[in-house]
């Protein structure tokens, strides 16, 4: 009897190793929590990947990031003191890391099972956006690199495993066209007059033709829960004031005309996607009136300026010279709106993630992300 529970043993380790070896794996998956994101978009929600690129356009510098926890306070290639609206959306939905940038050598193996991040500074819905940076991520090429990162979780998972994590369990957030205008259609960037060679509306006609491809790229890819952000108030930004000599209570009229123009047309495709593409969501961020709402009335949300950058130098709102080690920075930099001339603070960036988060539909429709997460 000893002697065949002896031979025996090595038989129910094996078992027993096999178990562990099991369970360990069912523990990972649902470390997983409650699902992945995807992040795509232009510098509001780059965290890093323009790290990885020659580039004009790079956040790697101090003072930036000086309130990001989770890298002690140096800079991560964000593009604000702290976290990006992708980073509190992200903790909020239960996701134990932030979105990896796909370019950083970490974004590999079971990483991108967490989610990851294609934004870059400068990128555009087209391909010329954002030229005068020499290089940056367009949103065709963050597209592409998804492609990449679809057939890792292939391997990573098995087919049909992967195609439910990412139809079912997977929220793609699409922060992108801000640039289209910026540094593209409104160069030289004196906000007068328009480009002659083509009207706004054509313009317009192209650039929602272009993300047309890209969404439907996505959803060929089993993307099925989206968020898209319309264009902000891109006139108000404390460098169009800063270089047109605006007061405190002024925007630019003609960026923040061509934005209105493209949301408007921008919802009518969500909706039409809404109706075309079975099985999928679109969910419409109202970024517009979000920030706008919180400009006009930034007092009531605690904060002292929403025309002045903490971080720049220039002008009377601080709006010409990016944010760098030789800017000067605001002592207290939760009650600015702006981080630097062109983007918001953490504390700003926070109030619109909870917009987003658990808004009604005034700012996002038709659902806010809590509900888009559990559908």
């Amino acid at each position: 009897m000893a002697a065949k529970m002896i031979k025996s043993f090595p038989v129910l380790v094996a078992l027993f190793l096999l178990m562990i070896i099991n369970l360990g794996i069912y523990c990972q998956d649902d470390d997983l929590g409650l699902g992945a994101s995807f992040i795509f978009g232009d510098s509001l929600v780059d965290a890093g990947n323009n790290n990885y690129l020659q580039t004009l356009s790079r956040a790697n510098i101090p003072p930036n990031g000086i309130d990001f926890t989770a890298s002690g306070g140096n800079p991560t290639g964000r593009y604000t003191n702290g976290r990006t609206i992708g980073d509190i959306v992200g903790e909020e939905l239960g996701q134990p890391h932030y979105a990896t940038p796909f370019l950083a050598p970490n974004c590999t193996g079971r990483a991108v099972l967490y989610g990851v991040n294609y934004a870059s500074g400068g990128g555009g819905i087209m391909n010329a956006t954002g030229r005068i940076f020499v290089n940056r991520l367009s949103m065709d090429i963050q597209v592409d690199y998804f492609n990449i990162t679809r057939k890792q979780i292939d391997k990573l998972l098995g087919e049909s495993k992967a195609k439910e994590w990412i139809s079912r369990k997977s929220i793609f957030s699409i922060t992108i066209g801000s640039n289209d205008f910026l540094n593209n259609y409104l160069l030289p960037v004196i906000s007068m007059g328009a480009r002659i060679t083509q009207s706004p509306d054509a313009f317009i006609d192209d650039l929602l033709n272009h993300l047309r491809g890209q969404l439907t790229r996505l959803y060929q890819l089993d993307a099925r829960k989206f968020i898209i952000g319309n264009v902000g108030p891109i006139g108000c930004i404390p460098y169009q004031k800063t270089i047109n000599q605006l007061s405190e209570d002024q925007c630019v009229q003609l960026p923040n005309k061509l934005a209105l123009q493209y949301n408007a047309r921008l919802k009518d495709l969500l909706a039409q996607l809404n109706d075309n593409l079975p099985g999928a969501t679109f969910v419409h961020a109202n970024v517009y009136d979000l920030v706008m709402e919180l400009l006009t009335n930034y007092k009531q949300y605690g904060f002292t300026t929403a025309s002045k950058a903490c971080c720049g130098n220039g002008g009377q709102f601080a709006g010409i010279i990016p944010c760098g080690p030789t800017s000067s920075m605001c002592s207290d930099r939760d009650k600015h709106v702006f981080w630097d001339p062109y983007h918001p603070s953490e504390a700003a960036n926070l109030i619109i993630a909870k917009q987003l988060l658990d808004g009604d539909t005034k700012y996002v429709s038709p659902m806010n992300l809590r509900r888009l997460r559990d559908l």
